[in-house]
């Protein structure tokens, strides 16, 4: 059995209610689509009034003979309708008849499609949760190595495919394989000579099928992984527009999404070319059988005679015969095509179970510490950590009390924002540790350290809503008041009281209706309204002009006030009066004190200053 289809039925289970009903209702529909059939035959013979004479009412004697009492008991009212009421009441019973089988066939078919379909969209919506979560859940350092658009491909795009194709599973196993067991049985009862044909068909076309197939599962593995390609194409060239078009790319991204479409349209012919050829050979297949037991039937009740003279075969037989021998074909069609769908179907569950079973390195240690606050300190005992090879930390330790504000300065790639990584668990030191409160960080419940950080990065990472829910994720239950005086430590209320709605405006996509310091100044009320005793500002001034600087600078002051808060600074003006600058050089320690300190040693920190002008 394919793995990936063991791996599934997990999701299937919360659903077995609906599997069962399915398979239950399936039989149901073989049965009747086979009775449907069959109660042709005494409606034709009533027709040509040929109908089988029983003038005595027949008797039950076991339930191994409930088939012929039956047809026997059939028969018998046949023959009592025609002799007493006329054959017009006897051909509107056998009438009837066929109408009852054939509303009974389509009634069970529909109930089986309802079950499937809850079952299918039950599965569907498990499965997106669970990829969400497992995406939501999976460290920082996946993302570096993967693209964002393979990642919604396989969410969006492979969880639907195991939707839509790995459900036809059922009818491969169940429903069309069901519908031909019965009808082949019911032909095996009609004549056994003529039904030896049909098995001449079924091997040939199924070894036929398998071979056109054989390929088809590698093919849509290679297209679903370049509609993630594609994806990643469109999110890259949207998000990095501006770029694009200062640097006249257009035409390279055009070429890269062109290609990309071609190589999909290949691919799509080609599976598709193997995909229409099933149902067209299954049926030529199927005719060519029919056609075979034309002219034998044909022989059998034209020409044949039994030793009474009548004919081997009655009309009326045959023309229901050669109904079930085409009732073969419509499922045998079926299953070629579910066996390409279920070849879709776990191609693309590869794809989503690849990020399912991806290990989480940085999760909750068992018995994980719920630490309710922080009290004491901050050690960076040792570190050690590098990203591939090269090591960016290297022996690092520091201590930063409570209530002290600890600025990072130093060349970009010294290691600054590392810290913040690693304060923040979206890496793990590979040696070395981190404590709070005298607590290895790796044994601290991962939502309690992170509910005592807030963290404001130097880009400003807004969603397309409005300013009071982008706000709110610092704390949901917060009231307008609260909002609005998080704006104003802030310094953003001057602007978002201007704003059309006030707290209730959109700020649109990665809030690009706001300037730079606006977006940041939001970012700030966002970390101000979240309250936590530890504060990480990385770097959230440098991307700002003079006048934006001013106000973030004078609102990470009001909020770094009665706060353990570390600050990654590449301006140095806004961290002169920090308790302890520490000069990062290749991931050590070079100096280390305040402002004034660092610059009586006249090294590399009064370099730096007197490199940059201040104001």
């Amino acid at each position: 059995m394919d793995q990936n289809l063991k791996k599934i039925f997990p999701y299937i289970k919360p659903y077995k209610f609906h599997v069962v009903w399915n398979v239950i209702y399936n039989v149901l529909y073989a049965v009747f689509s086979t009775l449907s059939f069959i109660t042709l035959i005494p409606m034709l013979q009533v027709l040509f009034d040929n109908a089988k004479k029983v003038t005595e009412e027949p008797v039950l004697n076991n339930f191994w003979e409930i088939t012929n009492y039956g047809k026997d008991y059939l028969y018998y009212y046949i023959t009592e309708l025609s002799k007493n009421n006329g054959p017009q009441y006897a051909l509107m019973l056998v009438v009837s008849l066929v109408i009852t089988t054939f509303l009974f066939k389509n009634l069970f078919n529909y109930l089986a499609s309802i079950h499937l379909m809850h079952l299918k969209n039950g599965v569907l919506k498990d499965l997106r949760t669970t990829m969400f979560d497992k995406i939501i859940g999976l460290p920082i350092s996946y993302y570096s190595e993967k693209r964002k658009g393979d990642i919604m491909a396989r969410m969006l795009g492979d969880v639907s495919e195991v939707q839509n194709s790995f459900f036809a599973i059922l009818e491969l196993i169940v429903k069309e394989p069901m519908t031909i067991i019965f009808t082949i049985g019911a032909m095996l009862a009609i004549s056994f000579k003529l039904t030896l044909f049909v098995f001449i068909f079924i091997p040939i076309s199924g070894f036929v099928i398998s071979k056109i197939g054989k390929s088809l599962k590698s093919k849509s593995e290679r297209i679903q992984y370049e509609a993630g390609y594609l994806i990643s194409i469109v999110e890259e060239s949207l998000s990095g527009l501006k770029v694009v078009k200062s640097y006249n790319a257009e035409r390279n991204f055009k070429e890269k999404f062109n290609g990309s479409v071609d190589r999909i349209l290949n691919l799509s012919n080609s599976i598709g070319r193997k995909n229409n050829l099933a149902s067209p050979f299954s049926e030529f297949m199927g005719i060519i059988v029919i056609a075979v037991l034309l002219w034998f039937g044909g022989n059998m009740v034209l020409v044949e005679k039994l030793a009474d003279g009548s004919a081997v075969l009655e009309g009326a037989q045959f023309l229901a015969y050669m109904g079930l021998a085409y009732n073969i074909l419509t499922p045998a069609k079926s299953i070629s095509k579910a066996s390409y769908s279920v070849k879709n179907g776990l191609a693309a569950a590869q794809r989503v179970f690849e990020v399912l079973e991806v290990e989480n390195n940085i999760t909750n240690a068992p018995n994980a510490i719920v630490k309710e606050k922080f009290e004491g300190e901050i050690k960076l005992n040792n570190i050690n950590f590098k990203y591939e090879n090269e090591n960016v930390l290297q022996n690092f330790s520091l201590e930063i009390k409570k209530g002290e504000t600890v600025a990072l300065v130093g060349q970009s790639g010294s290691g600054k924002s590392t810290i913040a990584n690693l304060l923040t668990r979206f890496y793990d030191v590979q040696e070395g540790e981190i404590t709070l409160d005298g607590i290895n960080i790796k044994q601290i419940d991962i939502f309690s350290l992170r509910e005592k950080i807030g963290l404001v990065t130097q880009d400003s990472i807004l969603f397309n809503d409005s300013i009071k829910n982008n706000i709110l994720l610092g704390k949901e239950s917060a009231t307008d008041q609260e909002i609005i005086d998080a704006l104003k430590v802030a310094n953003a209320y001057e602007f978002v009281k201007d704003l059309p709605n006030g707290i209730n405006t959109s700020i649109g996509d990665s809030g690009n209706r706001l300037s730079g310091g606006q977006k940041q100044r939001l970012s700030i009320a966002r970390a101000v309204l979240k309250n936590p005793p530890i504060m990480i500002l990385d770097e959230a001034t440098s991307a700002l002009d003079t006048e934006s600087e001013k106000l973030v600078q004078d609102a990470i002051e009001n909020m770094m006030k009665n706060r353990t808060s570390i600050v990654i600074a590449h301006r140095l003006s806004t961290i002169q009066k920090a308790d302890k600058i520490v000069v990062m050089q290749k991931g050590t320690i070079a100096e280390q004190g305040n402002h004034e300190t660092l610059m009586a040693l006249n090294g590399i920190y009064s370099r730096l200053v007197n490199l940059q002008s201040f104001e």
